[in-house]
């Protein structure tokens, strides 16, 4: 079974990949400091309290966009699990895919196997939108090349900035505003109005203008915890893949890994044709 980690810059995901399936998920806070025990002290509890042991695992996959967090989660793999990691974009895992943009070294991990796997997953041009840390919104071509895209404050980063520099604004939850209406009439309703609201013509009006530049007919692709809060009141999701990024992880991994691990019942049926 593979163990798929993607550490994001707020939270790491931890994901049991068996074939197709996506047996179980965890996540933790983002800390650079925090050492492989003590990751090993967390993760191999909930593994168990799933009915998991770490004999079942045999592969590890790291994505990150957080350089502090790789060493102690390789040594995580190798102590715990007793395998080698191997790394998204570097050998024997390298993207294999065309990244048409200016400086492609600087491109996130977390879009490109997002964009590996919203081109297995869909036919034709793609735009990947993840709602993290930054809410991005991606190119990916029919050929699957990564053609560029858009990097913007996420919810959360924005609402953070808000309270922070405002003295007299409250902290208020991240939710759909209860009245249902743009115009607010207390300061929360407002700032309930301008978060939720802001980011739906955010979401609307990138999308378009992104749709206006490729020019061809686009799959919108949405990813990310908050996908789902967005997609009750717009209609520019065409899909929701809450596990994208996991789902990206393993096809790299399964057209990479010296040893696949399409040997499990139901492997990927990865369509890597030169992208």
């Amino acid at each position: 079974m593979l163990l798929a980690i993607d550490a994001g810059n707020t939270n790491i995901v931890f994901a049991l990949v068996d074939g197709r399936e996506i047996r179980a998920r965890w996540r933790i806070a983002t800390e650079g400091r925090r050492t492989a025990d003590e990751y090993a002290v967390w993760l191999v509890q909930l593994m168990a309290i799933g009915g998991f042991t770490r004999e079942e695992i045999d592969s590890v996959v790291i994505c990150t966009v957080v350089p502090r967090t790789l060493h102690n989660l390789e040594v995580l793999s190798a102590k715990y699990f007793g395998v080698k990691a191997l790394i998204a974009g570097t050998p024997p895992l390298e993207w294999g895919m065309d990244i048409d943009v200016v400086s492609p070294e600087t491109v996130g991990a977390d879009r490109l196997v997002n964009a590996i796997g919203a081109h297995h997953l869909h036919s034709g041009h793609k735009i990947a939108i993840d709602f993290g840390t930054a809410t991005t919104f991606d190119w990916i071509d029919e050929k699957g090349a990564y053609r560029g895209g858009i990097i913007a404050p996420g919810i959360n980063l924005s609402l953070d900035a808000l309270v922070a520099t405002a003295a007299r604004l409250p902290r208020i939850a991240i939710e759909i505003p209860k009245t249902g209406k743009v115009i607010g009439r207390s300061t929360e309703e407002s700032m309930h109005s301008g978060i939720y609201w802001g980011y739906i013509a955010m979401i609307e009006g990138l999308t378009e203008r992104m749709k206006q530049e490729i020019g061809h007919p686009v799959t919108v692709i949405a990813t990310g915890g908050l996908a789902s809060l967005f997609a009750v009141h717009t209609s520019v999701f065409d899909v929701i893949e809450p596990d994208l990024t996991i789902r990206g992880m393993a096809l790299l991994y399964e057209r990479g890994a010296p040893t696949k691990f399409t040997a499990h019942s139901g492997g990927f049926a990865a369509d890597f044709s030169p992208l």
